[in-house]
């Protein structure tokens, strides 16, 4: 099922349900997210955009969602206190009424980690990264529970060609730490209706040139947030080398 929601989505909109939803996408970069921006801007989303970096890269994927974008705000970096989350989570919350589905994109490694950091240096890099797609979940989740809104919450975990060493150390911890937060959310709205899951690349071995690429990932988050599943919540999804094998996301 998944696969066939992947081809689908290659070959152009599929996903007529998601026309007018209030899609929030976190974590955008100069090297992570155009593609699945303009997935989402080719379904005719509101999409409220945050952007990490601010450059004339972050203006072209503005631009390239636009023209087809229902509507589109965006915000800038955010700074990681719980204070400042919180008060972006409201305020993107707030851009078109509500929230229908959040799309965290979370970098994992770090190219520039300290060889010498121990284990309290790689728990407060973990913590603070985890941070903000953490406490805007919870706040989303909140938002939607109380206007009775079913809704999606996908966690896109990302991993630079360049992660080596102590960075690709730091990538498996956040990862691991990453599905113990999207499996633990999932069940404590499970209730109310609100899905939580997670993408995520393998970590154990170099990212190669056949690897899944973002427009996959893309497609996979259209499903998700399509909610035509239902009962698809607390998964993370291992986006695998593609060239042998079909089933590109399994559950890790």
């Amino acid at each position: 099922m998944l696969m066939s929601a992947i081809e689908g989505a290659r070959s152009g909109p599929c996903y007529p349900e998601l026309a007018g939803k209030r899609i929030l996408i976190t974590g955008l970069s100069s090297s992570c997210g155009v593609d699945i921006v303009r997935a989402f801007a080719e379904h005719k989303c509101r999409l409220i955009l945050q952007f990490d970096e601010m450059s004339e890269k972050m203006q072209t994927i503005a631009e390239i969602a636009a023209p087809n974008a229902l509507e589109i705000k965006a915000f800038g970096p955010v700074e990681r206190t719980t204070d400042d989350v919180v008060q972006f989570a409201r305020q993107a919350a707030q851009a078109f009424g509500g929230l229908d589905a959040v799309i965290n994109l979370i970098p994992l490694g770090l190219a520039n980690l300290d060889p010498e950091a121990d284990t309290a240096d790689i728990e407060r890099i973990v913590a603070a990264r985890l941070l903000l797609p953490c406490l805007l979940s919870k706040v989303a989740a909140n938002r939607m529970a109380i206007s009775w809104n079913e809704g999606t919450i996908v966690n896109i975990a990302t991993l630079g060609s360049g992660a080596e060493g102590a960075s690709r150390a730091l990538a498996a911890v956040t990862k691991a730490a990453l599905a113990a937060m999207t499996r633990s959310q999932a069940e404590e709205w499970a209730d109310k209706a609100i899905r939580f899951n997670a993408i995520a690349p393998p970590v154990a071995q170099a990212r190669s040139p056949d690897a899944v690429g973002e427009p996959d990932i893309a497609a996979l988050a259209l499903y998700l947030a399509s909610g035509r599943n239902q009962t698809l919540s607390g998964q993370v999804f291992e986006a695998e080398a593609a060239k042998a094998a079909p089933k590109i996301p399994r559950v890790a």
